[in-house]
């Protein structure tokens, strides 16, 4: 669990969302959250929901619960639950010849992740919910449509507690195609605003790779535009070369000061561990490792 309290942004980052296709994006959302609709982003992995869903929660001024979706998550992981028993033993020996002894045995109760939330009104990111199983999920419907986080299973003496007004979720999520996503339940989908996240253009993927980095501009642009090169090699949508790779390849050559130059043997070794298995599994199976490596080097060079 993590929980953010700081509303404060980057300039860089700003200057990303100031971007006109994100701001447009970050104020319809804005406007959802604050008529009482939940906001879904749903897009390729690596291209930035989850910094974007973030960026917004914190926008609200309240108190920000990241949950990460895996399908081990409960209910109880949720909601909260007596975790075994405490013991307080009293042994009263005021009177030498007197001894009393009180023992008082009682569960420990446990809050869980979204408990505190939803009563005192923070904003959940809810990353990758379809990751968790749908039986879990379900916990949700009663929080978006009938306003209370139900107790159901924890021995607790209400049956509930009431959503704070200022409560509200972001859900991000991957394609279905994506391997270990579960297929959304439609009574969920139908509660949410749904809205697609493309790739970011050039310039805003430029802007992050500057941000997370430190580099000057020319080499994360090198960066960026050498990694969007190898993605249009892909033969498929569903293509795994994101701004994450352009960010990867950035970080290693920022920490060990390697020269942003196609010829360099250090940086072409690196471009190519970066997104080789990438290109691998987005590109037809008849292709050979040597044919793709032909193709990544060509790429390279004209950095």
């Amino acid at each position: 669990m993590t929980i953010l309290k700081d509303s404060t942004s980057n300039q860089t980052q700003q200057d990303v969302y100031n971007d006109p296709y994100f701001k447009s994006l970050i104020q319809r959302s804005l406007r959802y959250l604050k008529t009482g609709y939940p906001v879904h982003f749903t897009g390729p992995s690596g291209i930035g929901k989850t910094t974007l869903a973030l960026h917004i929660a914190k926008q609200r001024q309240r108190p920000v619960l990241l949950i990460n979706g895996n399908k081990e998550l409960s209910n109880e992981d949720l909601i909260g639950a007596y975790t075994g028993y405490r013991r307080k033993k009293l042994n009263d020996n005021f009177v030498r010849t007197v001894h009393k002894i009180e023992e008082n045995i009682s569960e420990e109760w446990v809050q869980g992740r979204l408990y505190e939330a939803v009563k005192e009104g923070y904003t959940v990111v809810y990353d990758e919910f379809t990751r968790s199983q749908p039986e879990t999920n379900n916990l949700f419907l009663s929080i978006l449509e009938e306003k209370i986080l139900p107790l159901y299973g924890t021995k607790r003496t209400a049956s509930h507690i009431d959503v704070h007004p200022n409560f509200s979720v972001i859900f991000t999520s991957n394609p279905a195609e994506y391997a270990g996503v579960y297929q959304s339940q439609d009574a969920l989908l139908d509660r949410m605003v749904t809205l697609p996240v493309e790739y970011m253009d050039e310039e805003a993927e430029v802007a992050i790779v500057m941000k997370k980095t430190k580099l000057r501009k020319y080499k994360a642009e090198a960066i960026v535009q050498f990694v969007n090169r190898v993605r249009n090699l892909c033969d498929n949508d569903i293509a795994s070369l994101s701004l994450r790779s352009s960010l990867m390849i950035a970080q290693v050559v920022e920490k060990y000061d390697i020269k942003v130059d196609g010829n360099d043997e250090e940086f072409q070794d690196l471009c190519m561990d970066i997104t080789l298995f990438p290109l691998r599994s987005c590109s037809d199976e008849s292709e050979s490792i040597d044919d793709l490596r032909d193709k990544i080097l060509a790429e390279c060079r004209e950095v």
